[in-house]
């Protein structure tokens, strides 16, 4: 999957950031709900998709910079070569076969149970079709992961992992939960795929009737985005905030566990990790920090560059970058 879309009415200032303004690594704990929002996705416009990040109040959660549920529903999907720069893409899906293929020579099809993950750096192309002629059920988280500086300029690659770590959520009330550990680390167990920031994703699956605790790590800030069913998250003194597929719950910092439940039995994912280093610009399928960077990318982009190399048995097939909006692209700040 990819974002088809440029999507710049979340653009911010570049300004500094003020006192006023919030601080993720020093915040108290939060329970912010916020919703997901249907976005229009051009060639494949027919699809459903709901995004829960970015939001226009929050950018990043650790380095989690995007967030599209593309399904449920039947599609043919036929998108061709397009590039990225600065991020990890992160493909799990729940319903449904694709077929990858890149520039760095992968070709594989992503189905449930597996994590492909492909990491850009400064630059890489892909495709991505539905396998068959005729539509399929297709249902699948797609996610970026920010790179810090240290990684954001590097050669690109891909992974893909079948066997992911999983653990037991003991139960307060009723039966256990489980998690799988789908990027990084959740309660000492960590999944093989290359990371380059602390950071956590996860699913987890709740059973009807459960109440369970997720530790978490209170240097880190979280989120639950909802999947399927409802889960009653006690994230408030207020009392418990109820979490479904059409929603993202902002956690923030300064947590060691977070309680959760579900009458009728839940799935959520988990995002989580150290607040980023920096602020970053998004626009297309881009993640920088200045407005030259990105321009600097599209225009190779648009001139074949060998920058993003050549996408396994394709052609010249390939998505052209939208324009430019008429003003200086900016870099996103957090408001919650």
């Amino acid at each position: 999957m990819t974002r088809l879309d440029a999507d710049a009415s979340v653009a911010e200032s570049e300004a500094p950031l003020s006192h006023t303004e919030p601080d993720a690594s020093t915040d108290p704990p939060r329970a912010v709900l916020l919703e997901s929002r249907e976005v229009p996705l051009g060639g494949v416009r027919a699809m459903h998709v709901r995004r829960s990040l970015p939001q226009r109040d929050l950018p990043l959660v650790g380095a989690w910079c995007f967030l599209d549920r593309f399904g449920p529903q039947p599609v043919r999907m036929r998108v061709e070569p397009h590039p990225h720069i600065g991020l990890q893409t992160v493909t799990w899906p729940f319903v449904g076969d694709v077929r990858h293929r890149d520039s760095v020579g992968s070709d594989v099809v992503v189905r449930r149970g597996a994590l492909n993950l492909m990491t850009s750096g400064a630059g890489i192309a892909h495709s991505e079709y539905s396998v068959g002629e005729e539509p399929i059920p297709l249902d699948a988280l797609q996610l970026w992961v920010a790179l810090p500086e240290s990684r954001r300029h590097g050669a690109p690659d891909f992974e893909r992992h079948e066997n992911l770590p999983s653990l037991v959520l003991d139960a307060v009330e009723g039966a256990a939960a489980s998690a799988v550990v789908v990027l990084g680390e959740l309660a000492g167990v960590r999944s093989p795929a290359t990371v380059y920031t602390p950071i956590v994703g996860a699913e987890v699956r709740v059973p009807a009737g459960t109440r369970v605790r997720i530790p978490l790590r209170p240097d880190w800030e979280y989120a639950l985005v909802g999947v399927e069913g409802v889960t009653d998250a006690a994230a408030d003194a207020s009392g418990a905030v109820s979490l479904d597929d059409a929603h993202l719950l902002y956690l923030g910092t300064g947590r060691d566990t977070i309680e959760v439940s579900s009458a009728t039995g839940a799935t959520m994912f988990l995002l989580g990790g150290e607040p980023f280093e920096d602020d970053v610009i998004m626009w297309w399928n881009f993640v920088g920090r200045t407005h030259e960077e990105i321009v600097e990318a599209r225009e190779a982009w648009e001139a074949g560059s060998s920058r993003f190399g050549q996408v396994v048995d394709h052609g010249d097939e390939r998505i052209p970058a939208p324009p430019l909006p008429a003003v200086r692209l900016t870099r996103r700040r957090r408001r919650v």
